[in-house]
């Protein structure tokens, strides 16, 4: 891990292609394998599950965990390329661990391993024992460049995983429950789109692909890219649809976007989502929209650190004092569902991952129910307005080094020197807080959080205000304060 800079970030192991070779993640997905086994997490002999994205490079990281996994005594499964959701489903219902070859949002120049336990995703006390273990990589195997000297092909891709997952929908929600609905399928090269045609057409919905991509397109749902915010106006300037769905590259992090093409907040959607499934319990990490409070919809609202490991381990806080249903969602829009969810008959299992397909299902299904178009949903929320940006290209120890200073351990202290830098900018400040990273609430109630990414060397700010345009202006105001950082 020290040697090749592959390391664990908020969503498993990534690192550059290039240091990504078949060697390091030989090495890693052993070091998992040895973790479930020694903490008696697996038999002697089983299957592994394995899934990727449409990176260029996913197939042959795919090939070296399944060599791996092998050579561990295993045998390992092809799912294809499917979203992340779908494998960690097939996984938790039969008590196999898998892996998904994904990078997520990332550029392609970049791809990653997530790591399911036969439970569900792995969590920070997983990864340490994970890095703890000592792998024998067997001799003569790679050559100088860390390829495998007789890579084996994977076996043909099974389906079952992907069917399973279009069930799952299909079964819970009414086969009217879309009906009527024209949706707009931004396809570009996300593994959930033959998914989402699959289960927004099952439940009733016109659906109209748009937008396929042959290469692989790092869409991101919290830094959404201007020509996907043009391309929502385009093409929905004619009226032809009552909303656009999209997700990131491996499925797991939603886009809904409005009949005018405007792509909601992923935490603006997972409040939606939270209240159509009749939450009782809601966890989210600090960054996302405090209208989730705000609201009075929930009997408890959870704060957590960011990243799903987090959100996971909170979810289970609250289930294990009694608080069902529990459900949680990031600012990203991935929505995680920790219990069962019982409805009109019928149940949708828990599914303790970040999903994508359930976003957008149960906040448009809500607009159909009610009889109002989508944009009508967000308008009986508080007026709370979130923005983020990144800058990418910034170095983790150079974050580290800057926000320093506003951790010192002396909370007047902090106080004062956030308002030395973003006080002319923002006004007086209220308070610092740093569960994850620094943010910052201001006397009039404005929000500025700066946080390094866990995934990539960038660096993020994320604002809250009580009007769109403010929140836009902060995060601007902020990318200027932050990229003159670097000097």
């Amino acid at each position: 891990m020290a040697e090749s800079g592959v390391k664990f970030g908020t969503s498993g192991a990534r690192g550059r292609v290039v240091d990504m070779t078949d060697r390091v993640c030989f090495a890693y997905t052993l070091g998992f394998l040895q973790y479930l086994r020694g903490a008696g997490r697996l038999t002697a002999t089983g299957d592994v599950g394995l899934a990727g994205d449409y990176r260029p490079s996913s197939g042959r990281i795919m090939a070296a965990c399944a060599a791996a996994v092998r050579a561990a005594g295993f045998r390992p499964r092809n799912f294809g390329r499917i979203p992340t959701p779908a494998l960690a489903a097939y996984g938790i219902a039969r008590g196999m661990p898998t892996l998904m070859v994904t990078g997520s949002h990332i550029p392609d120049d970049r791809n990653g391993i997530k790591f399911n336990l036969p439970t569900g995703e792995i969590l920070k006390e997983d990864e340490a024992g994970i890095r703890a273990q000592t792998v024998d990589l067997p001799a003569g195997e790679f050559a100088a460049d860390g390829s495998l000297r007789s890579a084996t092909a994977l076996a043909p891709a099974e389906s079952a995983a992907l069917e399973g997952y279009v069930s799952r929908y299909l079964a819970f929600f009414p086969r009217t429950w879309l009906a009527g609905l024209r949706v707009g399928l931004y396809e570009h090269s996300s593994v959930a789109r033959d998914a989402f045609q699959a289960v927004l057409a099952g439940l009733g919905a016109t659906v109209t692909r748009l937008g396929r991509a042959d290469r692989f397109i790092p869409v991101d749902t919290e830094a959404i890219r201007p020509e996907d915010v043009t391309l929502a106006e385009q093409w929905c300037a004619d009226g032809e649809f009552d909303a656009l769905v999209s997700a990131d590259g491996d499925g797991d992090r939603p886009l809904v976007a409005d009949a005018a093409g405007r792509w909601l907040r992923g935490d603006i959607a997972g409040i939606l989502c939270a209240r159509e499934l009749r939450a009782a319990g809601v966890v989210t990490p600090i960054s996302s929209n405090t209208a989730v409070e705000r609201c009075g919809w929930f009997s408890e609202v959870l704060r957590t650190r960011i990243g799903s490991p987090y959100v996971i381990a909170g979810m289970r806080t609250l289930r294990e004092r009694g608080v069902a249903p529990v459900v949680g969602y990031e600012a990203n829009g991935g929505f995680l569902i920790e219990t069962d969810i019982a409805r009109d008959g019928r149940r949708l299992p828990a599914l303790p991952t970040r999903d994508a397909i359930i976003v957008a299902v149960a906040v448009l299904g809500a607009a159909r129910r009610r009889g109002v178009p989508l944009a009508a949903l967000t308008e009986e929320l508080p007026a709370r307005f979130t923005y983020s940006d990144r800058i990418k290209d910034f170095p983790t120890e150079l974050s580290a080094g800057r926000l320093a200073v506003f951790a010192t351990g002396d909370a007047a202290a902090d106080r004062t020197a956030a308002g030395a830098v973003f006080g002319p900018a923002f006004g007086d400040v209220a308070a610092v807080d740093h569960t994850d990273g620094v943010r910052i609430t201001f006397a009039n109630g404005d929000i500025a959080h700066l946080r390094p990414s866990g995934n990539a060397p960038e660096l993020r700010a994320y604002t809250e205000a009580d009007s769109a345009d403010r929140a836009r202006d902060m995060n601007r105001l902020c990318m200027d304060i932050l990229q003159g950082w670097r000097s």
